[in-house]
């Protein structure tokens, strides 16, 4: 998405609806599903009904779980599902009406929302402050903390994107004994091919479908606001309520070092927020003070990056023909070809996978298409904007394009398109050492029987 100048169309929109309503939800439990529905409001004129349908299938679900827990839950659910409908019009008031939150929460909500959305706002040119952006006000009724019903040991929630890393997490606690129960936002191919190559039968995994009301649509296409909202938050909340569901409390991301760095240079604006340590970090520190301390969300792969990440899934071969983290193809299961996404997923591989085996598996040569040169430019850091993609650092990309350069196009040989043009930008050292194989982010939540079975893989 290119940058488009709606800030007047933002001014317009927030006098046009002044408030945004977080009216009501409700939600069904039986039979191994739970199904929600949340009702907003913008202003007298348009109403929304999202909801979601979980599906435990042959889990083993926890029937003593508190009809208070689920509210709280549930209600929490709501709260972050609202930013996709707040964010058409970007109503100065929000107003929720179910539960009463304090001024820590209040503060906490706003800071998630306004970092979350710094992608839509810098896409959409709108200059506003945190202070200013947005006021909540909530109703009277309170909610409480509660504890699980169950806590299984030795088992872990492991949420499946399609991509490399959570096959890499997935693999790398099945092998070392911890029962994995996969879970899956809106299955499509690839998620669930992924489950198929672990070797787990797909009743023994959750999912979520998620449906969006179609009136948010309809609104985008009469010109009202639209662009990217934090979804690895709204998965962390979804995680939590299957977590209590189920009785395991550990929660193991997949989110590695790497999307801690900005997507726009010298801005605190970041396409990967909400899987950044910091909202990792923030977001323990709220549900364990207003949800429950028994959770354990964490990314089992922060410490490490994505070249390191994407040498382990190098040697996972059974993965290969099914992993698929491009956007643009994700509806047809395939690689596109043609997007900064797919370039940069070659480019993290290229170093470990020989270069014949690379083009099966994206169906082309990307280094060979000279449409592609602008993505590189803009994932090597020769440009100020990063693609808004979930991509590595600049420092990876730049190192991966080095390893293999150095692997398979020596100064003898003429290297393909893209790799020639970026050997013409830098001046390599005669070989570059694996220094990078050492690296360790510290700041990690893992526990030490979690961290022992990365520091033994690296």
């Amino acid at each position: 998405m290119p940058v488009v100048d709606n800030f007047l169309q933002f001014v317009s929109l927030r006098k046009q609806f002044p408030e945004f309503i977080y009216d009501s939800y409700q939600f069904h439990y039986s039979n191994n599903v739970i199904s929600v529905e949340y009702c907003f409001k913008l202003g007298d004129k348009y109403q929304f009904r999202p909801h979601s349908v979980f599906s435990f299938n042959n889990i083993s679900t926890v029937a003593e779980l508190s009809v208070e827990a689920i509210n709280n839950l549930v209600f929490h659910l709501g709260m972050i599902e609202l930013i996709s409908y707040w964010k058409a019009s970007c109503s100065p008031k929000l107003v929720v009406k179910p539960f009463s939150l304090s001024e820590e929460q209040i503060s906490w909500w706003k800071k998630l929302y306004y970092n979350g959305l710094g992608e839509f706002f810098y896409l959409n040119s709108i200059d506003v402050s945190e202070s200013d952006f947005m006021r909540i006000e909530s109703g009277e009724a309170q909610l409480n903390s509660f504890e699980l019903a169950s806590k299984k040991k030795n088992s872990a929630l492991v949420p499946i994107g399609g991509g490399k890393d959570s096959p890499v997490t997935l693999q790398l606690l099945k092998n070392n004994g911890i029962s994995v129960v996969p879970l899956i936002i809106n299955p499509r191919g690839a998620t669930l091919n992924t489950v198929k190559a672990a070797g787990i039968d797909v009743s023994e995994m959750v999912t979520i479908n998620r449906i969006i009301d179609p009136q948010l649509l309809k609104l985008n296409e009469q010109g009202f606001l639209n662009g990217h909202t934090p979804f690895s938050a709204m998965l962390a909340f979804y995680s939590l309520l299957i977590s209590a569901v189920t009785g395991i409390p550990d929660i193991a991301l997949s989110n590695e070092s790497s999307a801690n760095e900005s997507t726009v240079a010298g801005s605190d604006i970041n396409h990967q927020y909400s899987k950044s340590f910091e909202f990792e970090s923030d977001f323990r520190w709220y549900y364990k003070r207003y949800l429950s301390t028994d959770f354990n969300y964490f990314s089992f792969l922060r410490p490490l990056t994505e070249l390191q990440i994407a040498h382990i899934f190098s040697q996972l071969t059974e993965y290969h023909p099914v992993f698929r983290s491009c956007n643009a193809g994700s509806k047809t299961d395939v690689w596109c070809g043609n997007c900064p996404k797919c370039l940069f997923a070659t480019i993290i591989l290229s170093p470990f996978i020989e270069p014949l085996k690379l083009n099966t598996i994206f169906g082309s040569n990307l280094f060979e298409k000279a449409e592609l040169l602008p993505a590189l430019e803009e994932l090597t850091g020769r440009v100020a904007v990063k693609p808004f993609e979930c991509v590595g650092t600049i420092d990876e990309v730049n190192l991966a394009l080095g390893l293999a350069v150095q692997k398979y196009y020596p100064s003898s040989v003429q290297a393909p398109l893209l790799l020639q043009t970026w050997r013409e930008w830098n001046t390599l050292p005669s070989t570059i050492d694996n220094s990078w194989r050492n690296e360790w982010n510290s700041e990690h939540f893992l526990t030490n029987s979690y961290e022992k079975i990365l520091k033994d893989v690296r």
